[in-house]
């Protein structure tokens, strides 16, 4: 895996074997329209355009972040920056307008070929760089929605493909069908159930990681304790590691990420950034972490962490946290790969 440096910027990476060149960290685009309490639409629009200064070139949405809200919102920047911005959007988690708790999960021929229509006319672009399947349908045979992928490619809408949430065989299985240039799955000092299968698979095939979620829906970098400090209309509200009992012990956990973050003079953030970013050495793997956030502040912090070294003795420390967290990732995990393994 090699790398290049430009001056002041991130380095950058190539995301999967004749995968496009990317920035080491991307940016997570969700939280600028939904999930996470009330967005400032002209600080988060800011924060587009000091991510591409700072050398972010990977931008992350999905067709679910507000119902095709956060597509449009990211659609200008996109286009006036179409150069220089790797796009990555999915398709697969249905919703219904008449009912706002409705997830669905879509992986036929003919959805995926509607779904990324509607992506391209809300991002106001020809062709999506990245396309992931969002999730899995196990009904739907893989070979028939990577096969609709391919189609996607050889029709000129879609250049690389890529996969979330999905076990290692199933990116083997997936990656016979056509090359996968990225799979996305949630990993941080908190989750590492990739780890089982799927991380090996990828880099036995080539295939780029990008790590969602790399803080922790936020609680790894202290900024609340428990869901009960967030808004109303979080969603976090409702994730069993931030409320309860499991909210307490894991912020203690916390509080030992803070403890180094301290020594070290950086933030917990930092910390908790720098350790995905060395799971590239670890796994012999690229690896490129997408922090979501709505602040120019936040983002000059996270893109110090891609250089940040974390020594021997401190990813010896954090790497026992995991087993310690309280809680799973969704409080109905079928949604997920893990249900899978």
């Amino acid at each position: 895996m090699s790398t290049s440096q430009s001056p002041s910027k991130l380095p950058t990476v190539q995301l999967g074997t004749g995968g496009p060149l990317v920035g080491v960290q991307g940016l997570g685009c969700m939280g600028m329209s939904e999930f996470y309490g009330p967005t400032d639409t002209a600080e988060a629009l800011a924060t587009l355009d000091a991510a591409l200064e700072a050398g972010v070139t990977l931008f992350d949405t999905a067709d679910v972040y507000g119902s095709g809200h956060n597509e449009e919102l990211i659609g200008p920047f996109v286009r006036a920056n179409r150069d220089q911005v790797v796009l990555a959007t999915k398709f697969a988690i249905e919703r219904k307008a008449e009912d706002p708790h409705f997830r669905g999960v879509r992986n036929d021929p003919a959805y995926i070929r509607t779904a990324v229509d509607a992506s391209l006319r809300r991002l106001g672009i020809e062709v999506i760089d990245l396309y992931y399947m969002h999730r899995r349908d196990p009904k739907v045979p893989l070979a028939e929605s990577v096969g609709a992928m391919a189609e996607l490619v050889q029709a000129g809408k879609v250049r690389h493909l890529g996969l979330s949430e999905v076990t290692g065989a199933e990116l083997r299985e997936a990656h016979a069908v056509h090359p996968i240039a990225a799979v996305q799955q949630e990993w941080s000092l908190f989750s590492r159930d990739v780890e089982q299968s799927v991380v090996g698979a990828a880099a036995e095939l080539g295939v780029g990681f990008v790590p969602y979620s790399p803080l922790g829906r936020g609680m790894l970098t202290g900024s609340f304790a428990s869901a009960t400090e967030l808004a109303a209309d979080d969603y976090r509200r409702n994730q069993p590691r931030f409320t309860g009992e499991n909210a307490v012990a894991n912020t203690e956990l916390v509080a030992s990420i803070q403890r180094i973050a301290a020594e070290r003079e950086v933030t917990a953030a930092q910390i908790a950034l720098a350790w995905v970013h060395q799971r590239a050495e670890v796994h012999k793997l690229t690896v490129v972490p997408i922090p979501g956030t709505r602040k120019r502040s936040r983002l000059a912090e996270n893109a110090a962490a891609a250089t940040l070294r974390l020594t021997g003795a401190e990813l010896t420390a954090l790497d026992a946290l995991a087993d310690a967290v309280a809680g799973t990732r969704y409080p109905d995990m079928t949604f997920t790969a893990t249900s899978r393994e």
